[in-house]
């Protein structure tokens, strides 16, 4: 069946989550000597509180589990500074878009396809994102799972896909960088694109992803 709509994880697939540590690293010399780690540790926290909340049924939403594993990660490098706390929370909600992103979203839309993220950020967190990074025009929807309360790779989150874009699971291609959301959207029915930047080892889950991929550059050919 056609591929009629392209759907993007947002978090390290669309935006960079490593920006805001990055950034804010230029500015507080402590976190200079660290903010790698930090980076890591609080990507990696905020994935698992997910997954946890997820499994016990205790949702809140994302800017909640991305403050708990900011603390956890600051924690960690001993840094306990809470104006740069509140630093890197704003800057997390501007994070940099990836530099390929603007010119293959417009080279979907040229082909005529549907696009849209759907992603475990809260709906204020991606706007603000979708805003910062100019790409609002280019996207149909903006999928958050707090229209069902709880987080990817639940099914009830992929379902969304269909009941907001009109689509099958057949005609959609989801895209991440997360290999275990490729994996669950696989599973889900969709067609998949784990997008590989770290050059990691496949998941060992029961469903793989389609296609991997370095960067989202080729996206559109495979539509």
């Amino acid at each position: 069946m056609t591929i009629t709509t392209c759907v993007f994880d947002a978090y390290g697939t669309l935006f960079d989550v490593s920006a805001a540590a990055r950034r804010a690293a230029q500015e507080d010399a402590a976190l200079g000597r660290c903010w790698q780690a930090l980076s890591e540790d609080w990507r990696r926290k905020q994935l698992e509180y997910s997954w946890l909340r997820a499994i016990t049924g205790d949702h809140v939403d994302f800017a909640e589990v991305t403050g708990d594993a900011l603390d956890w990660a600051m924690e960690r490098q001993g840094l306990t500074d809470k104006g740069l706390r509140g630093r890197l929370m704003a800057l997390y909600q501007v994070l940099d878009a990836y530099e390929e992103v603007p010119a293959m979203l417009a080279a979907l839309k040229a082909k005529g396809l549907g696009t849209a993220i759907l992603s475990n950020g809260s709906p204020e967190m991606l706007a603000a994102a979708v805003d910062s990074a100019g790409i609002g025009a280019q996207l149909d929807a903006v999928l958050s799972v707090e229209e069902v309360g709880i987080f990817k790779p639940a099914r009830e989150v992929y379902d969304l896909v269909g009941a907001r874009m009109g689509c099958t699971p057949e005609q959609v291609l989801f895209v991440s960088s997360n290999g275990w959301d490729a994996s669950g959207a696989s599973g889900y029915g969709f067609h998949t694109a784990w997008v590989n930047r770290g050059n990691l080892p496949m998941d060992r889950l029961s469903a793989r992803p389609r296609h991997v991929l370095t960067d989202l550059t080729t996206i559109p050919e495979l539509c």
